[in-house]
């Protein structure tokens, strides 16, 4: 049976082990800092960003981040589910599924009015999932690196 719950300060190995897997697939490199500074923010609870873990069996398998933003188009926030990372050797299980929805149930008891998130075109097999809850937007995502070391 799956569990669902908030990160705690006991999860970091595994944290730690799924974050690094999250950041090979997309072939992206942080420095040790930026990921010491996520850790740190996802256990703060002054600051918007928050984690859940998946675990089987008390193992933890899967990881997802989300934070609210407020909105020039609606009257309540917007819920932004940032990162989501599941074992690949368990993919396919519902984990991912149980993900999102846990994150969805946190943002409509925070009145959120929209939940959403980005992949790459080329992520096909989360696609396949994320494609059940609804239409991707359509939008094309511009970026402008404010730092040379922020090109992420």
């Amino acid at each position: 049976m799956t569990l669902v719950r908030s990160i705690s300060e006991k999860d970091k190995g595994a944290w730690l082990s799924l974050w690094a897997g999250y950041l090979d697939f997309y072939e992206t490199v942080l420095p040790i800092e930026q990921t010491e500074l996520t850790w740190t923010r996802l256990l703060d609870p002054s600051y918007n960003s928050f984690g859940l873990v998946a675990e089987i069996d008390k193992r933890i398998v899967g990881i997802t981040h989300y934070s609210f933003q407020s909105s020039t188009w609606a009257k309540n926030n917007y819920c932004y589910l940032e990162d989501l990372y599941v074992d690949p050797r368990l993919r396919g299980k519902g984990l991912g599924r149980a993900l999102i929805d846990a994150v969805q149930e946190i943002a409509v008891k925070e009145g959120s009015s929209r939940l959403y998130w980005n992949t790459d075109r080329t992520n096909e097999t989360a696609r396949k999932l994320y494609d059940r809850y609804g239409l991707e937007s359509g939008k094309i995502q511009y970026r402008i690196a404010l730092r040379p070391s922020d090109q992420n």
